[in-house]
């Protein structure tokens, strides 16, 4: 026996507001048309399913137990009709990331500015910051950090391949100092280091041999939360640094700074556009996250 499901809308209306006016105003129909849609449900099925006085309106045993049993599933129709236009609507609003200071592929330029060229609906606003905190409490919809730091009731896409760290400095710091053969070395040199925030300890850098990972307290002559500044001052020879070998690259291939210790710096998990395990997501986060997923493609045009 097939069931008019628009029958079913409106006892589902009925049976919320308790009300048969209440419903009408809410569907924008007559309070006739409502009881009339209940009374052909009610007839269709052989049943009472609720209770009509001058004043109030109740289930019966048979409504509640159907309401019950519908009102999740008429629920998810909705939930995916819902979904399927957000699919077909044009991706609009405010996009609001917190991404590391050292997702270079990420904040390079190109996959952002490719973005904004094939969604200009939408108004990106990047916070670099490498500072820890819950991204959904603090109004963003996504973040960019390195795989190994994310939370596991986070969902994660690749914006990277894998990564490493590396020890670089400049060919004439080298020519003055020489070159550490070994990580427990490094405290003797003079380095420039990391920290994530004012009054917190520098990073402590991070190697691994034989299969044991191990790391150092390099003692930073130079501490700096800015990449940047410590890229510069190596450059300049003022010392080691440590990094990631992506942001270090352009200075490598130019001879600018030189790479040491690599035998001790294995690959890793690399970086990952997060965000927070929705049923739905906004068109503006779903249209981001295909854009990511298609970026070696080198072809964006049909993610608009």
């Amino acid at each position: 026996m097939s069931t008019d499901l628009n029958l079913v809308s409106v006892f589902l209306a009925v049976a919320d507001a308790r009300s048969f006016r209440a419903a009408a105003e809410r569907m924008g129909v007559t309070r006739s048309a409502v009881s009339q849609a209940v009374r052909r449900l009610e007839d269709r099925l052989g049943v009472a399913l609720v209770q009509r006085t001058t004043r109030s309106v109740s289930l019966t045993e048979a409504g509640a137990q159907l309401h019950r049993r519908i009102a999740p599933a008429i629920a998810e129709v909705e939930t995916a009709l819902d979904a399927a236009r957000d699919r077909e609507a044009k991706p609009t609003g405010l996009l609001r990331l917190a991404v590391s200071s050292i997702a270079e592929r990420f904040i390079s330029g190109p996959l952002l500015s490719s973005f904004a060229d094939a969604h200009p609906g939408v108004l990106l606003d990047v916070t670099v910051t490498d500072e820890e905190f819950d991204i959904v409490a603090e109004g963003y919809d996504a973040g960019v950090r390195l795989g190994e730091v994310i939370e596991q009731d986070m969902i994660a896409v690749a914006v990277s391949g894998d990564q490493r760290q590396l020890v670089v400095a400049a060919p004439s710091y080298l020519e003055r100092f020489g070159a550490p053969s070994h990580p427990i070395e490094l405290p003797r040199y003079s380095c420039i280091g990391w920290r994530p925030a004012p009054g917190m300890a520098p990073y402590r850098w991070e190697f691994e041999e034989d299969g044991r990972e191990f790391d150092v307290a390099v003692n930073p002559r130079i501490t700096t939360n800015d990449m940047w500044l410590m890229v510069r001052t190596a450059c300049a020879g003022g010392g080691l640094t440590f990094g990631m070998e992506e942001t270090f690259r352009p200075y490598l291939d130019r001879g600018e700074l030189v790479p040491l210790l690599e035998e001790y710096c294995p690959p890793f998990q690399g970086f990952y556009l997060y965000f927070a395990d929705r049923r739905n997501l906004p068109p503006k986060l779903r249209a981001l996250i295909n854009h990511v997923r298609y970026r070696d493609a080198g072809d964006y045009s049909g993610l608009r």
